[in-house]
């Protein structure tokens, strides 16, 4: 008996020695993303900063995420400008931007850091607000060259025939329009921007494309909400802003005409169908504005986190990274809710695979 218990215990030994050394092993290996978020992420503290546009969800994002792991994330919305300054900088762990990265602002990232990406998180439309006492969602129907007309400060007044011939039996005022535009640098203004220099030659000739640009006129709000707020207190006022605020400030927005000639109210579904059929990079930096869809509404676009793909801190860097993988997975049951659009089934695809790059030293931070 004392014979066969010596070789029980030997092998007993054997057994924990084995099961130890190999858990030791599997603390080298990246960490297998968790779309559950159970995984503690004890007391990290995330920082991040820059889109105004996301803000709503990713207050909600975060906010669940802290609730599921532990992880803490400061958030700073001061528009897409100065996340793109502070990921140059490196005083964050992420940005955030509804703009595409110019080629010079990449240049300069880069040479500090190394390469960045830009994950997709959602989508959503930038809604054209106004107000017009006693008129609702919808009720005003603008072109995208109209639009531009009034940006450039050429129509300057709602009853103005290039306005009124699109509004057949609708009673505009005889009122200035007050034009509202962002102060600050803004991926809003980067969409919307963009749109305008598809359809008008020129808006593109004259004031061109980008998170800021040098405004014809009249008044400047910081962030979505400041602009937001603007157009609420001026009679005749004009705005764009992100739909989810002016649905939270039940502030009417205009119907657009899309390329297809449809006048289509910002909504989730039209937002849907302008990411439909469009050709997605790697790198996921592609425009959704002016679909050729009939059915999309035409200024639309993705919000981005700004990550760098060599992170300098391991455990910050892995924390990130499950962040964001479980932001295109589970997070993505927030979006709709608060007037976003998810991600296509494509586009976590394309953003599954820039996570999946993010490295510490060379090792990855996670795994399939």
């Amino acid at each position: 008996m004392s014979k066969h218990l010596g070789k029980n215990i030997v092998l007993l030994v054997v057994i924990v020695m084995s099961v130890m050394a190999l858990n030791a092993c599997s603390g080298t290996a990246a960490t297998k993303p968790s779309t559950s978020g159970a995984a503690s992420s004890g007391s990290i503290n995330l920082t991040g900063a820059g889109a105004t546009f996301p803000a709503p969800l990713y207050t909600k994002w975060f906010d669940q995420y802290n609730k599921l792991t532990g992880a803490k994330v400061n958030y700073q919305p001061i528009g897409s400008g100065g996340g793109i300054s502070q990921i140059t900088e490196g005083t964050v762990d992420f940005g955030a931007s509804d703009g595409i990265m110019t080629a010079e602002q990449q240049t300069k990232a880069e040479s500090k850091h190394g390469p960045i990406l830009h994950v997709p998180m959602a989508a959503g439309s930038v809604a054209i607000i106004y107000n017009l006492p006693g008129l609702g969602n919808g009720q005003v129907k603008l072109t995208g060259d109209v639009l531009a007309g009034i940006y450039l400060k050429k129509i300057i007044k709602w009853n103005d025939t290039a306005i009124t011939s699109l509004n057949p039996g609708l009673q505009l005022p005889d009122l200035a329009i007050a034009v509202v535009h962002r102060s600050d640098g803004s991926g809003t203004t980067y969409i919307f921007t963009n749109y305008l220099s598809k359809v008008s030659s020129d808006w593109s000739s004259q004031v061109g494309n980008a998170t800021s640009v040098k405004w014809p006129g009249d008044i400047g709000g910081q962030g979505n909400a400041g602009v937001a707020g603007q157009v609420q207190q001026l009679p005749g006022a004009i705005g764009y802003v992100e739909l989810a605020y002016a649905v939270q400030n039940k502030i009417p927005w205009a119907a657009l005409k899309n390329s297809a000639g449809k006048y289509i109210e910002p909504s989730l579904a039209a937002t849907t169908k302008a990411a439909e059929g469009v050709t997605l990079p790697d790198d996921m930096k592609v425009m959704l504005t002016n679909s050729s869809n009939p059915e999309a509404y035409p200024v639309a676009g993705f919000t981005w986190i700004l990550v760098y793909t060599d992170q300098p801190d391991k455990t910050k860097g892995e924390v990130l990274a499950k962040l964001l993988w479980w932001a295109i997975h589970d997070g993505q049951q927030y979006t709709e809710p608060l007037s976003y659009a998810s991600l296509s089934a494509a586009a976590i695809v394309k953003a599954e695979n820039e996570i999946l790059s993010i490295k510490y030293q060379g090792q990855p931070l996670v795994s399939r």
